[in-house]
This record gives C-alpha cells, sequence and structure tokens, in this order.
C-alpha cells in the first residue's frame, strides 16, 4: 500500500513455534453482523462499514481508515470490524447512519498472534488455527472467544505474496 495505516497499539509479551503474545491497548472498533459466505467471509460487510468511515454517519465526517480488518465467525453470524483511529472514543466518534454498524469498547487484552501472507482460504485457516492452537497448548496457554481473521492489505490490489495476514486468538492469560 501507498499509505501507512494506523494499526493497533500493542507490546509483544513473548514468542514461541512462530506465536507472538501481544498486549493490546484498548480500542473501539465500527462492527457488523452479516452473514456468512460460501468462502468463509461475511457478506457485505466491509462495505457498511467502510460506508461509515467514509461519511455514511450522522456528521457527514471522514474517518481515517485503519488496519487490519478484522473478520470472525461467532454464534452462527459473520462479524466484521474496523479498529477506529486512536484519536476518537465512543463519546467522540459521529453515530453511523446505519443502525447495523455497532461501535464497541475493547478492553486491552493479550492476544496469541500467527502471521502468514497469501490468500485466506478456509482450508488454509483451519490448517494455521490448528497450528495456533497446537502452539498454545503446546505452551499451556489457554485461549477464549473466536479465532479471528485481521487482513492488513486490500486482496483486490496486493498481490498475494505480500499480503499480510493474521489469526488472533484471545488468552485467558497471558504467560508469566
Amino acid at each position: 500500500m501507498g499509505e501507512k495505516l494506523e494499526e493497533p497499539s500493542y507490546t509483544v509479551i513473548t514468542s514461541f513455534n512462530g506465536v507472538e503474545v501481544r498486549r493490546y491497548t484498548s480500542t473501539v472498533q465500527a462492527k457488523v453482523r452479516t452473514a456468512m459466505q460460501a468462502n468463509g467471509t461475511p457478506s457485505n460487510g466491509f462495505r457498511r462499514v467502510a460506508g461509515y468511515i467514509f461519511g455514511g454517519n450522522q456528521q457527514g465526517a471522514s474517518i481515517a481508515m485503519t488496519a487490519p480488518v478484522s473478520m470472525w465467525d461467532e454464534g452462527g453470524s459473520g462479524w466484521l470490524a474496523f479498529t477506529m483511529p486512536s484519536a476518537y472514543s465512543v463519546e467522540t466518534l459521529p453515530r453511523p447512519n446505519d443502525a447495523d454498524v455497532m461501535l464497541v469498547e475493547c478492553p486491552g487484552q493479550d492476544v496469541a498472534v500467527l502471521s502468514f501472507s497469501g490468500r485466506t482460504t478456509l482450508p488454509k485457516r483451519a490448517r494455521l488455527e490448528q497450528r495456533l492452537r497446537a502452539a498454545l497448548e503446546q505452551e499451556g496457554l489457554e485461549s477464549t472467544g473466536p479465532v479471528v481473521l485481521a487482513v492488513y492489505e486490500n486482496p483486490w490490489t496486493t498481490l498475494p505474496f505480500m499480503r499480510r495476514n493474521e489469526l488472533h486468538i484471545r488468552l485467558k492469560r497471558s504467560p508469566e
């Protein structure tokens, strides 16, 4: 990408077997529930949240794009979220025009992260999730919640080998 997008702030606590354990600071997300497509990605979610940051809000304000775009499956629904720029809080963000776009505070958390490049197909994600979970088990770490796919580059304009993707999973406790 030509421009450097803001990313959520974190510190690396430890790393092992290709996995980083990161401590993320609190953030605000704009997220939307969507139906899941056959390829495992949420349908229409990107367009709806992008509409919000590109002026589809009560102030008609543009909000800077950030990275990554996060996607996960929870409770049979697909979710897609953008982390809002750190200059904003839930109180200072304009209200979305789309009532289904939710603004939520996300407290700081410890997350296990497995980075990878290329495409984000369902079989590839399942294989990498299995590898991530096995590495956590080997280290005696417990996870909680769904695995989140974090996509940093535009998949329509970035060559697959240049794409930066990650699988994130929240930890119940961080390593000592």
